[in-house]
């Protein structure tokens, strides 16, 4: 993939920053001045050190351990014992770009230059992602605090030349992705390898590309409501701005907004105007603004919480104000609480867009066949993808349970309270998932429907829209199996194709 200009390592990164960089759609640089504030907090890291005292993962033992003295001649066992003792998660491994932006993200964090590590370290890291070498990281084993400790001593074993790498989404031997890459093995020194371990770099990973995926499913949702309002005829005078001028929730009048731009000029709208008889429509419907909305906003403040993390300092102890200072930055708990309320957003989200699926199915719309058969008895239609949806609303209705309500004593109770943010992160990863679904079915069943008022025209919003699915996917002509056409929709969601 060719890679555009160079993210500067130590900036601050919005969302959409993460989601190029775990593309792999930029280089990264150390410049100068990162260089400059590394060096100075290396120098005080060492200087407190040398003055004899205890200097916790530089000159001690770690956790519970942390009273221990290590002599300086075994400092740079220490990091290393650390990074592999520390490598034991289990599980599927995350994504290339999960990974990638773990990789990224630890590093742009120790450029700012309060971790007390090397320039060298982050140059390392910088030409591991430039090279296209990923680290192998499984996805189980945090519990949120302390940081992401096992996925992001996966990521550190890469480094060292241990462990496994990436290529082609194949696990290879990390020696040997380093040695293809032409790079040898880095050599951690005090402190270094702890530095690589504690911070929030995986929730902030799995989280963040979640929620940027999450932000995808709401746009192909609107577009996906509107297009089965105009298949089921329904009224879009629910939407007027005069109604969400009286409850203005900011991402309520942003919804219906644009609801109203996708709805503008319909044909079959003008066609049903004077003589239908029918007063309101279905919640599912009408509500749109007021349901999208709420998830809107929800999604706003949890993108807020992740791009003050990825702003954020999360090691432990930092180098600040002149001296070497211990903390708690790594603990993942506003992460936790805003991929738990994302999930269940837009959980919330694919359970309206089932429902407005089960009443384009229904039969009870003008020109609308049950299950939009078009020889209703013969064939089936689309009475089976409804239930699929059923079963997808179910299942984030479980993973909806909030993650960080949890929490699990550790470390010999040295670390009695976490997070959970790993695992919030991963839910949140498979509700998106499994609601995009949701919305590609309606989406192909909107279409359906709409296509049956041919050659009334829907809005042109949503003429645009059915237009740019249609260059992709056919309809379907009686009854077919609809499976892969479906998961082609939901990976056109989930890649932003709707936007």
């Amino acid at each position: 993939m060719k890679k555009s200009s160079a993210f500067v390592l130590g900036s601050v990164p919005s969302l959409e920053e993460l989601a190029a960089v775990a593309e792999g759609r930029r280089r990264l640089a150390l410049v100068p001045a990162a260089r400059a504030r590394m060096n100075a907090s290396r120098r005080r890291l060492l200087k407190a050190a040398a003055a004899g005292d205890p200097v916790y993962g530089v000159n001690t033992g770690f956790a519970e351990l942390a009273s221990k003295r290590i002599p300086s001649d075994q400092l740079a066992g220490l990091q290393r014992n650390l990074v592999r003792s520390h490598a034991c998660g289990v599980g599927e491994l995350l994504s290339i770009a999960e990974a990638r932006a773990m990789l990224w993200l630890r590093a742009n964090e120790l450029a700012r230059g309060y971790s007390g590590v090397r320039p060298e370290l982050v140059e390392m890291m910088s030409r591991l992602y430039n090279a296209g070498v990923v680290p192998a990281v499984p996805s189980r084993g945090s519990l949120g605090a302390s940081g992401d400790l096992a996925p992001q001593a996966h990521v550190a074993l890469l480094l060292i030349g241990e462990g496994r790498a990436l290529e082609d989404g194949r696990p290879v031997s990390a020696k040997d992705a380093l040695r293809r890459a032409g790079l040898k093995p880095f050599t951690l020194e005090a402190k270094e390898g702890l530095s690589l371990l504690n911070g929030t770099q995986g929730m902030q990973a799995v989280g963040g590309l979640a929620l940027r995926r999450a932000q995808r499913v709401l746009d192909a949702a609107q577009l996906a409501g509107a297009a089965s309002l105009e298949a089921m005829t329904g009224t879009p005078v629910p939407f007027e701005a005069d109604i969400h001028r009286l409850k203005p929730h900011r991402g309520q009048v942003e919804c219906a907004r644009g609801l109203r731009e996708l709805l503008k000029g319909s044909e079959i709208r003008e066609s049903h105007r004077e003589n239908d008889p029918r007063v309101q429509d279905p919640y599912s419907l009408r509500c749109m603004p007021q349901v999208h909305g709420a998830v809107l906003d929800v999604l706003h403040h949890s993108i807020s919480t992740v791009e003050t993390e990825l702003a954020s300092v999360t090691d432990n102890p930092i180098i600040a104000g002149g001296s070497v200072l211990s903390g708690g930055n790594f603990h993942g708990q506003a992460l936790s609480f805003a991929f738990d309320s994302a999930a269940a957003a837009l959980t919330a989200l694919g359970n309206i867009s089932e429902r407005r699926i089960f009443q384009l199915i229904l039969g009870s719309s003008p020109r609308l066949n049950i299950y939009l058969a078009r020889n209703p008895g013969l064939e089936s239609g689309w009475m089976i993808p409804q239930y699929v949806a059923a079963a997808l609303a179910s299942e984030n209705k479980t993973l909806a349970h909030p993650a960080s309500a949890d929490s699990i004593p550790s470390s010999a109770n040295k670390e009695d309270f976490v997070s959970m943010g790993m695992w919030a992160a991963l839910k949140l990863k498979q509700v998106v998932s499994n609601a995009a679904q949701i919305v590609a079915i309606e989406l192909l069943c909107a279409a359906q429907g709409v296509e049956v008022h041919a050659p009334l025209r829907p809005g042109k919003g949503v003429a645009e829209g059915l237009k740019r699915l249609r260059a992709r996917v056919r309809p379907a002509e009686g009854d077919e199996a609809l499976g892969p056409r479906m998961e082609l929709v939901r990976d056109m969601i989930l890649e932003g194709y709707f936007e």
